[in-house]
C-alpha cells in the first residue's frame, strides 16, 4: 500500500505531465493559426497583385 507521501507523488506527477501536455498543445494549435494566418494573407496578397495586373491589361 502505497504511504500518503508517495501518492501526493504520484498526484503531482500526474498533474505537473498533464499541465505540461496541455502547454505544448496549445501552443501547437497557435502555432497552426498562427501558421493559416500568413497563409490565407499571402493568398490574398496574390489575388490582389492578379487583380492589378489583369486590370491594367
Amino acid at each position: 500500500m502505497p504511504t500518503a507521501k508517495q501518492l501526493a507523488d504520484i498526484g503531482y506527477k500526474t498533474f505537473s505531465t498533464s499541465m505540461m501536455l496541455l502547454t505544448v498543445y496549445g501552443g501547437y494549435l497557435c502555432s497552426v493559426r498562427v501558421y493559416h494566418y500568413f497563409q490565407r494573407r499571402s493568398l490574398r496578397r496574390q489575388a490582389a497583385e492578379e487583380q492589378k495586373t489583369s486590370g491594367v491589361l
